[in-house]
């Protein structure tokens, strides 16, 4: 008789998967779910069923302790009761990239919102979280990027792996710019993250803003009615989707409106996790999240990433938290204000408050001498403004400011743009020239 080797067979069963273990709910909230019973790590994929309603749903890792951990779920979880499973469904989040995103419109788990059916052509996974480039690999910002705006190309000249923001108040026209530097940048592909807008505003976007044109062009949306996580990870969704294209060897715009909304959901998972509030608020999570998503953007060896993250300022305060910490982080902003939009300029942006820290090095000497000469005459008519309205100045008394007075007109004509007016980076140039000569 044949000997039996029973701990062969033994471990020849345990590696099978007979089992699929699960955890059980312990505590559930409208916003969170404690659970236990899974060997889980943060930013795990998690599934939760119930056994009664056959209902389902994802949901992802945020604190884990001894015994227990926190889910925080993709979507609403109505229905859902203590005792539930929860199913480990695969370790960390990943979104599919590919050509094939291009002309879509995704949600954060790059799953397709539009008509026009499975994406295909896509070339595998990346994860959404990952590592920001190195400091000692990324690119220098010496080349310029167009952005079809005169306003910005003469006066806030942008690079090639830039990070700039767009700071605003509500309905003062930062949509509206973003539509126009979509349009007219000169990036081979273009990612737009929607974060936290009103569901009309997506399609209004699209038809109005980009003229139903997605040609290289894909869109991230989250809308104000979707979890809180599926608001900040459309953010981390299209940042992994940009470097996919930047990783080809593309100059890609990403465009991501906005930073606000994005900082708003992670408070809701901070304070819902048991993070104590601070400025406004915000959990420290939030102020340690802004860099991971932002510094990710810039150049590496194979491409580049140009960023504009929109900023909404809560009643034009530019002192806002957030806006704080934006400015601190990027390489530029541009600030809209309300005044000018009152004015009917546009597009409305305050040149003398805005800069970018990188316009020296993109363009060259001679065309720098006319920004700041440029940049003079604006401050001088800034400064005197009251003056001339009150009628105190008279023709004479300052001969700097009488040339500036002079320029006023032919200034405010090259600096406004209509929305759907390109203007090629040679041509402002061109004009920035005339404006500023002597």
């Amino acid at each position: 008789m044949n000997n039996i080797d029973i701990d062969s067979i033994l471990n020849n069963i345990s590696s099978n998967s007979l089992f699929v273990p699960f955890g059980r709910i312990i505590n559930i909230n409208s916003s969170s779910i404690v659970a236990s019973g899974l060997d889980v790590a943060i930013g795990d994929i998690v599934r939760v069923e119930s056994e009664q309603n056959s209902l389902k749903v994802l949901g992802m890792i945020a604190s884990v302790e001894k015994v227990n951990f926190t889910v925080v779920p993709f979507s609403f979880i109505d229905g859902f009761k203590a005792g539930d499973k929860v199913y480990l469904q695969k370790e960390g989040l990943g979104v599919g990239c590919g050509y094939g995103l291009l002309g879509r419109v995704i949600n954060a788990l790059g799953e397709p919102i539009d008509k026009g059916g499975r994406i295909t052509n896509l070339e595998g996974y990346s994860s959404i979280n990952k590592e920001t480039i190195p400091p000692l690999d990324r690119g220098i910002i010496n080349q310029r990027f167009g952005t079809g705006v005169k306003a910005i190309d003469s006066m806030l000249t942008c690079g090639k792996g830039q990070k700039v923001g767009i700071f605003a108040g509500s309905g003062v026209g930062k949509s509206t710019l973003m539509g126009m530097i979509v349009k007219g940048c000169e990036a081979q592909i273009k990612v737009i993250a929607l974060v936290g807008e009103r569901g009309r505003e997506i399609p209004e976007f699209i038809h109005y803003n980009l003229g139903g044109d997605l040609e290289n062009t894909v869109i991230v949306t989250a809308t104000s009615d979707e979890s809180s996580l599926m608001r900040k990870y459309a953010a981390f969704s299209a940042m992994a989707i940009a470097e996919f294209f930047r990783d080809k060897g593309h100059d890609v715009l990403l465009m991501m409106d906005s930073v606000t909304r994005f900082a708003m959901a992670q408070r809701e998972i901070g304070l819902s996790t048991g993070e104590p509030p601070t400025q406004r608020g915000y959990p420290p999570s939030v102020f340690a999240l802004l860099p991971q998503l932002m510094e990710r953007a810039g150049s590496n060896d194979k491409g580049t990433i140009t960023a504009f993250f929109t900023v909404l300022v809560d009643g034009d305060d530019m002192s806002d938290p957030i806006a704080d910490q934006s400015r601190s982080i990027l390489d530029g902003h541009i600030v809209l204000t309300r005044k000018l939009t009152e004015e009917g300029f546009y597009p409305p942006i305050d040149l003398l408050q805005s800069a970018s820290r990188v316009i020296d090095k993109v363009i060259p000497v001679e065309q720098y001498q006319r920004f700041l000469k440029l940049k003079r005459v604006l401050s001088l008519i800034n400064e005197n403004e009251v003056l001339l309205r009150i009628g105190a100045y008279k023709k004479g008394m300052d001969r700097e400011l009488d040339d500036a007075l002079l320029r006023k007109d032919k200034i405010r004509k090259f600096l406004t743009q209509g929305i759907d007016e390109i203007s090629p980076y040679e041509q402002t140039v061109k004009q920035l020239m005339e404006v500023t000569n002597d």
